[in-house]
């Protein structure tokens, strides 16, 4: 049984993908170790420092499938060591003296650390097709209802006419530029680490072989990046990248607040796929319950949090190496990718099929019975009395409709110096909030024209 929500066999899928929780699990953490041991000693054999033949046996028995992952846990709690047991089973499992050159001039957090880059460039190759997927269901949506009127709402309250199509180019936009900020953020956090003990190499300096030629060899097997310098104690790429990811959740997050707040039967303008089957209620029938939003809306708020671990472990290093910040990011790491791709593919589910109500959109702009134009009726006034003598005029007559309950029309017309100015035809032509939108289509245009 598992003592993590994240690998519940009810409800992980909840809360991430198989394929994210793959990356992390142990037995692709250990392979990335392994993978670094290999890639080390062919680095190694490439400029003379390690037998060609050594480095090929260590690559043949660096397998994670080969390996006693019961036995490497007990020896780590004898140990109390995370990576001694691997480099004895490793070194163990070589024929002939190959073993003898295993970890040569490596420091446990060069592994600990590279591995994590290594499951770190797994996961976002598993991230960013989420973020395509969820971009071309929002670049579809923003299309579709490019010229949907509904009721724009500030402070809780309805504000002014927009489009269905704006609200969500407004949530593109954003995606669009974590997009940008991601494929940023890749060359400074694919970045290994090779330094020894305390990041001077001096293990491998004492040779007459270019050390730092090792190094290069090194990151070029993995696919990563070279360090200008060590990194055991700057955690700055790793805690930029941990941002980020809980930037993006928090982004499906409020999404799904919004539908949650639009499926309620008081606004109904937006509802959460329902299919047959689902249940709301074990007790109330009726229910239909946006459950998919909320999940989402859960699992950013769970990010939240480990953006201020990600803080911890640049403030709490101390000296050339320490553990602490290390074992923190261990776990907020995993969690944050599977918690922030788990909100982009639910939020994509949702939003595929979500239900749209138009008609109630355009009933609810005619809920205050004409208020949500005062705008417009202001400016046609304008005209006539400035901007400050209309704003006053048409407040006077705002707040009289609303205290009363009457027809916003019907109190303006009873003001002469609106009557004055304008019919009670003029007046029903600027109420229809179906005419005011703005610039809103235009908008909606350059955020898709903005995709390529």
């Amino acid at each position: 049984m598992s003592a993590h929500i994240i690998d519940s066999a009810l409800f992980a899928d909840l809360f991430g993908s198989s394929e994210m929780r793959a990356v992390f699990d142990d037995r692709n953490w250990l392979q990335k170790w392994l993978d670094f041991e290999a890639a080390l000693a062919r680095s190694q054999a490439a400029v003379g420092l390690v037998p060609q033949e050594a480095a090929e046996e260590i690559t043949r028995k660096a397998k994670a499938e080969q390996f006693d992952i019961s036995a490497i846990k007990e020896d780590i709690d004898t140990t109390l060591h995370p990576f001694v047991p691997v480099i004895r089973q490793l070194a163990e499992r070589c024929d002939g003296d190959a073993g003898h050159y295993v970890h040569w001039g490596a420091t446990t957090q060069d592994v600990m650390d590279t591995g994590l880059v290594l499951q770190i460039k797994d996961a976002i190759a598993i991230f960013e097709p989420s973020l395509a997927e969820l971009q071309n269901v929002l670049a579809r949506l923003a299309r579709d209802h490019r010229d949907t009127p509904m009721a724009g709402r500030t402070h809780g309250q309805q504000a002014l006419p927009i489009t269905f199509g704006y609200k969500v180019a407004v949530w593109l936009a954003e995606l669009l530029r974590h997009r940008q900020r991601l494929a940023q953020v890749k060359k400074r956090v694919l970045v290994g680490e090779f330094g020894g003990a305390v990041g001077t190499l001096a293990g491998l300096d004492e040779s007459d072989l270019d050390v730092l030629q090792v190094q290069r060899k090194l990151m070029a097997e993995l696919g990563l990046g070279v360090p200008v310098i060590a990194w055991h104690t700057s955690r700055d790429g790793i805690a930029e990248l941990v941002h980020l990811l809980c930037m993006i959740a928090a982004l499906p997050g409020r999404i799904a607040k919004e539908i949650i707040e639009l499926q309620k039967q008081e606004f109904a303008e937006l509802e959460e796929p329902f299919e047959a089957g689902k249940v709301g209620s074990s007790t109330m029938p009726q229910k239909r319950n946006p459950i998919l939003c909320e999940s989402v809306l859960t699992l950013a708020r769970l990010c939240r949090e480990k953006s201020a671990t990600a803080v911890d472990t640049l403030i709490i290093n101390e000296h050339e190496r320490d553990w602490s910040s290390l074992q923190m990011e261990w776990t907020i790491v995993p969690e944050v990718f599977i918690y922030a791709q788990g909100a982009l593919e639910i939020t994509r589910r949702v939003l595929a099929r979500l239900r749209v109500n138009t008609e109630r959109m355009l009933q609810n702009m005619t809920l205050t019975g004409g208020l949500l134009l005062s705008e417009r009726v202001m400016f046609a006034l304008s005209e006539r009395y400035g901007r400050q003598h209309a704003h006053d005029l048409v407040y006077t007559c705002a707040m009289v409709s609303y205290e009363e309950e009457r027809p916003f029309v019907d109190v303006l017309l009873a003001h002469q110096d609106v009557s004055a100015v304008l019919s009670r035809d003029q007046l029903e032509a600027l109420l229809d909030p179906r005419q005011y939108t703005g610039l809103a289509d235009r908008f909606v245009d350059r955020v898709l024209e903005s995709l390529g």
